[in-house]
């Protein structure tokens, strides 16, 4: 499946029982509704894909994994259903790859920033390289990581998810990350391919059956997410049209 937009890109390969899932923006990999929407479409579609054991999620370049929520159309935000619709969908994306029924794994090049992060907390295995840091900024552009929390704290832990909100501007490590339980495995950018390619085969031999079983506990208590992502989205749709955050925003806008 190949999809292209103005708005950015979402390409699938299978091959070997394994999906190759690549999403693009020219604007640093962030992510217009739209394109979050292609992505929740596509990990759905593929949960029911008969001849896929395991995915991939990566995106392009070599740079930036994921920058987040698109700037330019958060400040098109001009009222609370807007705004409740744009983060809604990180919302369903996260819950699209927690109730995925083949195991998610996450191969990241480079930075992440806020919705980034949550994407690679909804992952189930993740390789970085050490040029992989990550950063949570929504409360220094006056909002905070509401709808992504869930699959933060549940992957790092209560305090190191407060310590990453709380420090706004502050980068933290991909050795942090990786110290923290974000990254299942380091690798040089030479490497990275390889390791995971070789891993992800490795998975699609196992028995589909045994894995669907292993995703179920992985993910095991987490079940009123669908109501819970929803309800966060409705505090950052309220405080995305505050004047603070209209400011803040504007410093970003080409």
């Amino acid at each position: 499946m190949s999809a292209e937009n103005p708005n950015g890109t979402l390409q699938t390969t299978i091959q070997d029982a394994v999906a190759t899932v690549q999403f693009g923006h020219p604007a640093s990999n962030s992510f217009p509704r739209h394109l979050l929407d292609l992505l929740t479409v596509e990990i759905q579609s593929l949960s029911n894909h008969n001849d896929v054991s395991v995915i991939v999620l990566q995106s392009e370049g070599d740079k930036v994994f994921c920058s987040g929520a698109s700037f330019d159309e958060l400040l098109e935000v001009q009222n609370a259903e807007q705004g409740i619709h744009f983060f809604s969908g990180f919302a369903l994306l996260l819950n699209a790859m927690r109730s995925c029924s083949k195991l998610i794994i996450g191969r990241v090049q480079g930075k992440s920033v806020g919705g980034g992060v949550g994407i690679i907390s909804a992952c189930d295995y993740v390789f970085a390289t050490p040029e992989s840091a990550i950063k949570l900024s929504e409360l220094a552009i006056g909002i905070g990581p509401f709808v992504i929390e869930p699959a933060v704290s549940r992957k790092i832990g209560k305090v190191a998810m407060t310590e990453m909100t709380l420090a706004a501007h502050e980068w933290k490590s991909a050795e942090w990350a990786f110290q923290k339980g974000l990254f299942a495995a380091l690798y040089p950018a030479t490497q990275l391919d390889a390791e995971v390619a070789a891993f992800a085969q490795k998975l699609s031999r196992y028995n589909p059956e045994a894995l669907l079983e292993m995703k179920k506990i992985i993910w095991q208590g987490t079940e009123n997410w669908d109501v819970l992502l929803l309800e966060r989205a409705k505090i950052s749709g309220k405080l995305v049209l505050s004047d603070f955050t209209k400011t803040a925003l504007s410093q970003f806008k080409k």
